[in-house]
């Protein structure tokens, strides 16, 4: 073979490889896409299962249309957006919806991941199991998200072994067991989180749950909740640190805090702090709670009456600076 057949050989073999192995900034899933494909525009996959493996860490995934695209388990930074559009994920079967771990990746802790425009829905026989679970990763955003029915165990639960955050705007966990849990683990697992216009309600158990048993990381757990309602679960807002264990704060501003079937704001540990402002607590059987040293603060501009026992703040109020 000539030199110049032979280069031109050479070109058409990695013509037809190469495209195999590359992996786009953008892909896009679709109700009758097929996996096979390369995820394109023209040729989109159908789970987003298919769609991440063809995309490259950092990019992102869009939905063309509505349909269902399945559970995904997430082990690079990603964003999924269906804006626009409706994207959903149905895990009934006792399965996770959303699983965030990096932890096994080359580079763990880093993972950033936005999910963006999805529902989450764990009906069935069966219920789902988590809606959305974060292992490992350095951050996880969500925006216009909701999930319901996750019986199983929680909507969103946050339980990195190491530094992670976590924000969420415009956030419906509902119908299930614990709407959203905090609970970092062992010596090195700590959360920052911001929850802003987010609605947990109707769960059997807990709206808010955070939980510092077998954490002792000394960055410890900040969570900081405004513009929010916590209504129709067990309890709206427990925070758990004991004695031994990383700090636990809470901070809730303009939110509402009712119909808690057993108590709207409880705080149990010398290590759980819940500051209260501007917020409504009304219509719980117990409005406000504490004990083991916990405490729980107001700025005094709350509005805590209605209940069937309305109990009291910590005394005494935190002056407005």
């Amino acid at each position: 073979m000539s030199v110049s057949k032979f280069l031109f050989a050479a070109v058409l073999l990695i013509a037809c490889v190469s495209p195999a192995h590359a992996q786009a900034t953008r892909t896009w899933v679709s109700g009758v896409g097929d996996d096979v494909n390369p995820c394109s525009r023209t040729a989109p996959c159908k789970t987003f299962a298919g769609a991440i493996s063809k995309t490259a860490n950092g990019g992102e995934i869009n939905c063309l249309d509505p349909a269902g695209f399945g559970a995904l388990t997430i082990t690079k930074s990603i964003t999924i957006d269906c804006t626009g559009t409706f994207g959903s994920t149905l895990n009934s079967g006792g399965v996770n919806g959303f699983v965030i771990n990096d932890s096994l990746s080359g580079t763990p802790n880093t993972a950033e991941v936005i999910l963006r425009g999805i529902s989450i829905n764990g009906a069935g026989t069966t219920s789902g199991l988590n809606g959305i679970r974060f292992i490992s990763g350095r951050s996880l955003v969500l925006q216009d998200v909701f999930i319901q029915n996750q019986n199983g165990q929680t909507g969103i639960a946050i339980t990195p072994a190491g530094s992670a955050e976590f924000y969420a705007e415009n956030v419906t966990v509902t119908d299930g067991a614990t709407g959203i849990h905090f609970r970092p683990t062992g010596a090195s697992g700590s959360v920052r989180a911001i929850l802003r216009n987010v609605r947990a309600q109707n769960n059997s158990a807990n709206g808010l749950n955070v939980d510092t048993n077998g954490n002792t990381a000394p960055a410890g757990i900040v969570v900081a909740v405004d513009n929010s309602s916590l209504t129709g679960n067990a309890n709206g807002i427990v925070v758990s640190a004991l004695s031994g264990t990383t700090t636990a704060t809470v901070m809730v501003t303009d939110s509402v805090v009712a119909h808690n079937s057993i108590a709207g704001i409880t705080a149990t540990g010398a290590a759980a702090r819940i500051r209260v402002g501007n917020s409504s607590i009304t219509g719980n059987t117990t409005g406000v709670s504490f004990s083991g040293g916990a405490a729980v603060n107001t700025y005094g501009n709350n509005r805590l009456n209605g209940n069937g026992v309305d109990g009291s703040f910590t005394a005494p109020a935190i002056p407005q600076q």
